[in-house]
């Protein structure tokens, strides 16, 4: 089923799915410089590591989870697991006593992203026709 911009039922709930998620990172994530260092006290060398880890975990795991789902054919499931990771990371952020808690948090929403976006795309891809793929992706 297609709507009036001629792009499918799947891409237009991922799209949703992908909006209200980095609406939600957007908010919350710019702040954790300053919960980190005014808050919880942590030194600003700490700040570089957990950014650090969080997004070489991302870049590790699109090639990993990428490979995955190719190979088994399967995007669902690495979608819907990747998209509840970074929810659940959103929650365990809100809880944060310590550094090293915050440091799981983003490593948790980071695993997240990883998991979910190379097959995210390929399942964009896949529910396009040709000539509005593009569309498709934005």
């Amino acid at each position: 089923m297609k709507n009036k911009f001629g792009i499918s039922k799947n891409v237009f709930i991922l799209g949703l799915v992908s909006f209200f998620n980095d609406v939600a990172s957007e908010m919350i994530y710019p702040l954790v410089p300053i919960f980190l260092t005014g808050i919880l006290g942590a030194p600003v060398a700490i700040v570089g590591l957990i950014e650090g880890i969080a997004e070489s975990t991302a870049s590790i795991l699109k090639v990993i989870s990428g490979w995955l789902s190719d190979k088994w054919r399967k995007r669902k499931p690495f979608v819907v697991a990747g998209y509840s990771f970074s929810a659940i990371s959103k929650i365990l952020l809100s809880l944060a006593f310590s550094w090293p808690f915050v440091l799981i948090a983003r490593f948790i929403d980071r695993f997240g992203k990883g998991t979910r976006t190379s097959a995210r795309d390929a399942l964009i891809a896949e529910s396009s026709e040709t000539s509005v793929r593009g569309r498709s992706f934005g």
